[in-house]
């Protein structure tokens, strides 16, 4: 197998940081990382590195962060690399001129089975829309995003209890062992690649925005703890409270009967239970913030707060 190949590798999250992690242990030659520029962070607004920068400064890797992927500058600077492959894991959307330069492609890890799930959030969207299964995918890019051919993939069960934050731990060292898998296939020359099929019926994961965020009580107590499992521990979903903002983090579907109350509208012993009508079931809250406020239990909560 040949491990000399030049790889360029491109990312800049938590997510990508195992990926790269892995092609290093296992002595694939990265020649260099391009990841987003470093950002002010905190009241000093001290400019931070990415996740992925930190781990390429660690192990000695030559670091690029174009602000323009299509800038002279920076495409002199990719060409000089003559790197043979690109493997991009959470990064931005890359210009033709870039994931086309290496003669055996770029190839990209996506964290659904796709087709499905194409977009920012594939693992949120995955969990809000109340599904069982999800996974990774390692395609080659083409013009139109998260489109290209498939060359592995690898499922993985959602569970009653993951939110966001489990599925995106499992899903990130699942991905890095398929990202080795791939590399490895295209090093000994038998990767084989299957098209991407649109049934007409596919599922889609859009970038979360605040208004995604919030809760709409018309829903079912189902699909509200569905979406709270999904945002949480970050963004996390939210309502009005108390005439502030509230984010809720952890919920459970309640089989308590509500009666004389709309749509909404919120029941507390003021001790260890606040239930809110949905417009199918009830949805008992077991995990909260209230603006201005740390996270807390409920038990917590409505101690320090009269519900």
């Amino acid at each position: 197998m040949n491990k000399d190949l030049k790889i360029i590798y491109m990312g800049t999250p938590d997510f990508a940081v195992p990926s790269l992690k892995i092609l290093i242990k296992e002595g694939w030659n990265v020649v260099a990382v391009i990841t987003a520029p470093d950002r002010p962070k905190g009241r000093g607004q001290k400019l931070i590195p990415s996740p992925v920068k930190e781990v390429a400064l660690e192990h000695q890797i030559p670091v690029l962060q174009p602000t323009n992927l299509k800038s002279a500058d920076f495409l002199e600077k990719l060409k000089e690399l003559h790197a043979d492959i690109q493997i991009v894991v959470a990064f931005r959307m890359l210009p033709e001129v870039v994931w086309n330069m290496p003669p055996l492609g770029t190839f990209n890890l996506h964290a659904s089975l796709l087709p499905n799930y194409r977009g920012a959030a594939p693992i949120n969207w995955a969990i809000i829309n109340g599904e069982t299964e999800t996974g990774v995918t390692t395609f080659f890019l083409k013009h139109e995003i998260d489109t290209g051919s498939i060359i592995f993939q690898e499922k993985e069960t959602i569970y009653p209890e993951d939110n966001v934050g489990t599925l995106y731990e499992r899903l990130m060292k699942k991905g890095a062992n398929l990202v080795l898998k791939t590399i490895e296939a295209v090093a000994l020359g038998n990767v084989t690649t299957e098209s991407q099929t649109d049934s007409g019926n596919l599922r889609h994961a859009p970038k979360i925005y605040k208004e995604t965020c919030e809760i709409d009580w018309n829903k079912s107590a189902e699909e509200i703890h569905n979406l709270v499992k999904g945002l949480s521990p970050y963004p996390a979903a939210w309502t009005k409270f108390q005439e502030k903002t509230c984010k809720f983090f952890k919920t459970e579907v309640s089989d308590k009967v509500l009666t004389n109350l709309n749509t909404g509208q919120y029941l507390s012993d003021g001790k260890t239970n606040l239930i809110f009508q949905t417009g199918n079931g009830n949805l008992k809250i077991l995990e909260l913030q209230l603006e201005g406020k740390k996270r807390m239990g409920i038990e917590e909560f409505l101690r320090g707060n009269k519900v």
